[in-house]
């Protein structure tokens, strides 16, 4: 028996990373899953690799979180698949870094949507089906950025908007607590992912200047951000919300 059971499950950024990660640990959990992405192919692997480890999933893409109605659409097709939704699962994200001299109001623009325009917006459009529910959880991917500064690399644009999914989270959280919605926040520090070996690359130094800031002196597997949020997802976790939760191995502690 998982500790999800029965629960409906909607989880964007799946594709890879801690997307196709929090797919296959919720499904295994006992969700059914429904996982959104902008890139087709690889989110349909993801469905693929569900299925394929005995869980439930069903894929909607390609979708861009960015724009409101498609972000409306993704949330009514999502709670159509199975009857109704009980979790949301921000994950999705796009950024941009680079230093305030060079860091172009595109960039900034780029990065407020693609960080705090996307859980706002599929929040949003789910919050009414929460309600109808009885209740529910948000969980909000936001990062150790939002706490702290960081100098590798540069992050003027994710720091702000992801102090903004911290903030946001609190309020979900107090608007949503008449309703039975609980809504907590994830920060972690730095994450192997696809996209962090695609913007770091074989950069050493970039590698190490980024681990020096944690105490554990290393980057996380997504699976140690993904089972904590298995267990803020879960009905062990019903007194716990407007909490932000880091998980950098210690890099916010010094």
């Amino acid at each position: 028996m998982g500790t999800l059971d029965g629960k409906v499950v909607l989880i964007t950024g799946t594709a890879g990373g801690q997307g196709r990660v929090a797919s296959l640990v919720f499904a295994r959990e006992g969700a059914r899953v429904v996982g959104c992405d902008i890139q087709a192919d690889a989110n349909a692997e993801t469905v693929e690799l569900v299925r394929s480890a005995g869980g439930e999933m069903t894929g909607i893409a390609p979708v861009d979180l960015t724009d409101p109605e498609q972000a409306r659409r993704l949330v009514e097709g999502a709670a159509a698949a199975y009857g109704g939704l009980d979790v949301v699962y921000n994950n999705a994200a796009l950024q941009r870094f680079g230093p305030m001299p060079d860091f172009s109001v595109a960039d900034w623009r780029t990065t407020i949507s693609g960080e705090l325009d996307i859980p706002f917006f599929v929040s949003k459009f789910a919050w009414p089906q929460l309600v109808r529910r009885g209740g529910g959880v948000i969980i909000n991917i936001a990062s150790m950025a939002g706490m702290i500064g960081g100098q590798v690399p540069p992050m003027a644009g994710h720091t702000a908007a992801n102090a903004g999914v911290i903030a946001l989270t609190r309020q979900l959280a107090l608007e949503g607590a008449p309703h039975g919605i609980r809504a907590v926040a994830i920060s972690p520090g730095p994450v192997l992912t696809p996209a962090s070996d695609r913007d770091l690359g074989d950069d050493r130094a970039a590698r190490d200047a980024i681990t020096a800031k944690t105490l554990l002196k290393r980057f996380a597997q997504p699976e140690e951000i993904v089972e904590l949020a298995a267990f803020l997802a879960s009905d062990r976790a019903s007194y716990i919300t407007g909490a932000n939760y880091p998980v950098d191995g210690g890099a916010t502690a010094w």
